[in-house]
C-alpha cells in the first residue's frame, strides 16, 4: 500500500483556532497510510513580485512542503465572506514566479469551520475558484460547511461524537480523491 504525505494549510493564525482543531481532528480520522504536515504561513512576507528572484526562506520552505506532498488539505475560516488574507498571500507566494506553481496537479480538499451559520461556505467557494486557476484538482463532494457549536470537539480537542460520522465520510472521500490523483 502506498503512503501519502498531505500538506495541511490552515487559513487562521489564531492560537486557539477552531480550524487548527478541525485539521488536527480530521487527521485522526484518516487511515494509517496518510500522514499530515502543517505548513506554516504566518511568517510569509506580503507577496511582492519584485522578490520572485530572491524569495524569503519562509517562501522556500512553503514551496518545498507543497512539493513534497501528495495532496493538499485546506482548512479555513471565513473572513468578510472570503478567505483570510494570510491564506491568499500563501497561495500567491507558492504559485509564483510564473511557471513555478507548486500547487499545480496536487489533489486538494477544502473545508472549514466558523461560528457563523454558513460555516465558511463563501470562503470555501472563493478558495475553490483560486485553486481551479492554480490547477489543483479540488474535491467537489461531499462539501463540509462546519458551524462551530458546543460538541464539535470533545474535551481533548478530538472531533465530538455528534460530528464524527459527517467528518469521517468527508475524510473517506478525501482519501479516495488523493489516491485517485496521486496514486
Amino acid at each position: 500500500m502506498n503512503t501519502y504525505q498531505i500538506a495541511v494549510v490552515v487559513g487562521s493564525l489564531r492560537k486557539d483556532s477552531f480550524n487548527h482543531q478541525l485539521a488536527n481532528g480530521l487527521a485522526q480520522l484518516a487511515p494509517a497510510h496518510f500522514s499530515f504536515t502543517h505548513l506554516s504561513i504566518g511568517d510569509l512576507p506580503l507577496y511582492n513580485q519584485d522578490d520572485d528572484a530572491q524569495p524569503a526562506e519562509s517562501v522556500k520552505r512553503l514551496k518545498a512542503g507543497i512539493s513534497a506532498a501528495h495532496g493538499l488539505l485546506f482548512v479555513t475560516p471565513e473572513y468578510n465572506r472570503s478567505i483570510p488574507g494570510v491564506l491568499k498571500n500563501a497561495l500567491d507566494h507558492a504559485s509564483r514566479p510564473y511557471g513555478q506553481n507548486a500547487w499545480a496537479g496536487k489533489p486538494a480538499g477544502v473545508l472549514g469551520a466558523s461560528i457563523g451559520a454558513s460555516g465558511s461556505a463563501m470562503a470555501q467557494q472563493h478558495l475553490r475558484n483560486v485553486l481551479a486557476y492554480l490547477d489543483a484538482p479540488t474535491m467537489g463532494q461531499p462539501e463540509a460547511y462546519i458551524q462551530v457549536r458546543e460538541g464539535l470537539f470533545d474535551g481533548q480537542g478530538n472531533i465530538g461524537a455528534g460530528s464524527v460520522a459527517l467528518l469521517q465520510n468527508w475524510m473517506d472521500h478525501y482519501v479516495a480523491w488523493v489516491e485517485k490523483f496521486a496514486g
